[in-house]
């Protein structure tokens, strides 16, 4: 293939070449992790509590490897497209090193801060001791999910989105069917209960890593692990972190988030808190599909904004925008028009259903919104400038959500909360357009 298809090829056609099979491979894993947290549910509404005050710390983790892979995503695409094959080398091997000192030092803190953390938000011996046994086993395979990830960002930097997708997919679908097999005991298989739903997760991650690791050793990509990069270059090292921490930092904001929303709700009741718990699970499978379209643009940006093709990066905002926008409505009216249903899947308690389909309305409210964010913020990040990024991010999740998810739940109670998010929503869309905007300007005037 031309090695300069990325901007040669018409953006629409390249675009979905990029962007379906990501959609694809992040509808797959939303829609694990729904079914992990069906079956999760089957064993107690105390495990899906659980489950629930662990997502933040297991979405840090998340968070850390998936931000720094799109540091090392963003370094790469650009040195390739400004035709610097070394630096692009140079970017995947010192990227690599440094995911795998991430995932020793990620194994051991969130292994060590989870007793502390769970007693924060309950009192609950079941609930706190049911987190801590999901936890020590799913993360004692993060070294696998970063490793994984970093593998899965240097595939996307050099477009081969076909490898990620399959890789994702393989991984998911051996989640999804040793989930029940391992909670359950089925066949000579023992009940491992909440254990077994860990030990099925990180064992679909590792099979992700391995086809990862086979194919890069069967099949060359434009990029190479070489051993004369193994050595930390200053400057190389600093690139990776100025996208790599931003970008960490927006994907970790959620959880900043998250517990301080079930610090506010606690007050109320633990429904809320698993009501909360819930949307996030549901919102995974509202927003992967325009992350998936957005993972394909991040590379196809960087590489045009490396080789100067200014009107294809604003071609490939407005289009990917466009899409988002799309996405985001589909998923307000499948809120708007079935909440109970979608709640039913993880408790069978009138009054949590309840709670939950007049959260899943009023938060839905900012669904289409928010796809100027997410798309201006992906963008941003694509094009190697992570601070406006954070910024928004900032706006969206902790600078305006949080203190009126707090002032409205003492005006109106925990529907105070809900109706939080459609007004942060609101508000970071109008600052993200701005933001996106005043930077492509900038660089324009500038180059």
């Amino acid at each position: 293939m031309n090695q300069n298809y990325m901007k040669e090829k018409p953006i629409f056609p390249l675009l979905l070449s990029m962007a379906i099979p990501m959609a694809l491979s992040m509808l797959v894993n939303s829609l694990y992790n729904i079914i992990d947290s069906y079956f999760i549910a089957q064993i107690s509404e105390e495990a899906m509590t659980a489950l629930s005050l662990v997502y933040p710390i297991q979405n840090f983790i998340n968070a850390a490897a998936i931000g720094f892979g799109i540091g090392i995503n963003a370094m790469i695409s650009y040195h390739l497209g400004a035709q610097n094959q070394e630096k692009a080398d140079m970017a995947a091997t010192q990227g690599l090193i440094l995911a795998t000192i991430h995932g020793i030092l990620l194994t051991f803190a969130g292994i060590a801060v989870m007793p502390v953390f769970l007693k924060i938000f309950t009192s609950s011996e079941t609930v706190a001791s049911l987190g801590i046994r999901y936890c020590i086993i799913a993360f004692s395979f993060t070294i696998s999910i970063v490793l994984g990830i970093t593998f899965e960002k240097i595939f996307q930097a050099v477009g081969s989105m076909k490898v990620t997708m399959a890789s994702m997919m393989c991984g998911c679908i051996a989640n999804i069917i040793l989930d029940p097999v391992l909670i359950f005991g089925l066949g000579p298989f023992p009940a491992m209960g909440i254990e077994g739903a860990a030990l099925a997760t990180g064992l679909g991650q590792s099979l992700t890593l391995i086809i990862y690791l086979a194919i890069y050793g069967l099949r060359p990509i434009r990029v190479h692990i070489r051993r004369q990069y193994l050595s930390l270059q200053k400057k190389m090292v600093r690139e990776l972190y100025s996208i790599g921490i931003s970008a960490t930092l927006n994907l970790a904001l959620p959880s900043i988030l998250i517990s301080s929303l079930n610090a506010i709700l606690a007050a109320y009741s633990e429904v809320y808190i698993l009501v909360l718990g819930i949307y996030y699970k549901l919102q995974t499978f509202l927003y992967l599909p325009a992350n998936g379209i957005i993972q394909g643009m991040r590379p196809l940006i960087g590489y045009n904004y490396g080789a100067g093709e200014q009107k294809r990066v604003k071609q490939l905002y407005q289009i990917v925008l466009g899409m988002s926008s799309v996405i985001m409505i589909i998923g307000m009216l499948i809120c708007l028009l079935i909440p109970g249903h979608l709640m039913g899947l993880f408790t069978h308690t009138p009054q949590t259903i309840h709670v939950g389909e007049t959260a899943l309305r009023v938060i839905s409210a900012g669904f289409f919104v928010s796809s100027v964010s997410v798309t201006s913020s992906g963008a941003l990040e694509g094009l190697g400038k992570g601070l406006p990024s954070l910024v928004i991010s900032l706006c969206r999740y902790i600078l305006i959500l949080i203190p009126a998810a707090f002032l409205l739940s003492k005006i109106f109670g925990p529907i105070g909360v809900w109706n939080a998010f459609w007004i942060a929503e609101t508000i970071t869309a109008a600052i993200a357009w701005s933001i996106y905007h005043k930077c492509v300007k900038i660089h324009s005037q500038t180059s």
